[in-house]
């Protein structure tokens, strides 16, 4: 069956106004086009949907079924293109993006007060997860987006590095690191360090610094969090080494110095691979990577 949506728009109009001039008009159409279109949609029906006469068009009994049914449709069907129309809007709808923990803290914030600012129209929902968390949030297009720490493969995600956050030492006030305008990565051998653990993104770069270094580490303690590790250092249990994204939760009594030489992570923002993003997506995305080089 070959019934088009030109032929169905027709019938409504020439059903509402019991006659085809006046259809015509509502379509801006002429009236023998409006004609052809009934006459082949009854072809293609196999089945008279309008009694005729001199003054006035009536449906039939199949026309009148087909009059609320169609017009039933065709509601639903401008609704589901409406919706379609409105996600193509750059400044409308909502995003869904997840992002690890410091970022989050450190970084987001500053970007959805952008976004609000800039577009009050746009939806967002953050989710504040672990690296792992957020590599499978994406994987399984939970999220438009995420915002991760130097990610896997590649061959997974399409990936965008925003931010160079360092790695920096906080310490207690009291603590002989202060008296050093940076510390070195060398004088951490034999100090008690606070860490965080191996489900953030950031131990991996951490161990492998202080690898690379031929730095013994005497990790005392692990934590999930960079405002915990504070909290752990403020008793006097040890040092820490944590991004400067961090820092905003910091608290009075403890001071904070350079690592060198400096040591960064990729803060990236990542989506799936070969997947394009909706327009309102895109345009978080990109009011992320402009905060985050303003931040830089």
């Amino acid at each position: 069956m070959n019934v088009s949506l030109r032929q169905l728009r027709a019938f409504l109009a020439v059903a509402g106004h019991r006659h085809f001039r006046r259809a015509a008009d509502a379509l801006h159409l002429t009236q023998p086009a409006v004609s052809r279109l009934i006459a082949d949609l009854e072809d293609e029906l196999d089945v008279r949907l309008f009694d005729r006469s001199t003054r006035e068009v009536v449906p039939t009994e199949a026309g009148r079924y087909l009059e609320q049914a169609v017009s039933r449709v065709l509601d639903e069907l401008d609704g589901v293109l409406g919706h379609a129309r409105a996600l193509a809007d750059p400044l409308r709808g909502r995003i869904r993006l997840a992002a690890v923990p410091t970022v989050s803290a450190g970084l987001v914030p500053a970007c959805i007060a952008r976004c609000a600012m800039d577009h009050p129209s746009l939806e967002i929902l953050l989710r504040d997860q672990s690296q792992a968390q957020v590599l499978d949030a994406i994987r399984g297009g939970e999220v438009d987006f995420g915002l991760t720490v130097e990610p896997a493969t590649t061959e997974e995600f399409d990936a965008e590095t925003i931010l160079h956050d360092p790695f920096v030492l906080v310490c207690r006030e009291d603590h002989p690191f202060v008296e050093r305008a940076s510390v070195p990565w060398k004088a951490l051998v034999d100090q008690a360090l606070i860490l965080l653990d191996h489900a953030s993104g950031s131990r991996r770069l951490i161990d492998a610094a202080l690898t690379q270094r031929q730095i013994p580490a005497r990790v005392t303690l692990e934590v999930g969090h960079p405002h915990t590790a504070f909290r752990m250092v403020e008793a006097g249990l040890g040092v820490t080494i944590t991004p400067a994204l961090s820092l905003d939760a910091l608290r009075p009594g403890l001071a904070v110095r350079p690592l060198t030489p400096a040591v960064h992570r990729e803060v990236t923002l990542l989506r799936r691979r070969a997947r394009s993003l909706s327009p309102p997506a895109q345009t978080v995305w990109d009011t992320f990577r402009d905060v985050a080089l303003t931040l830089a």
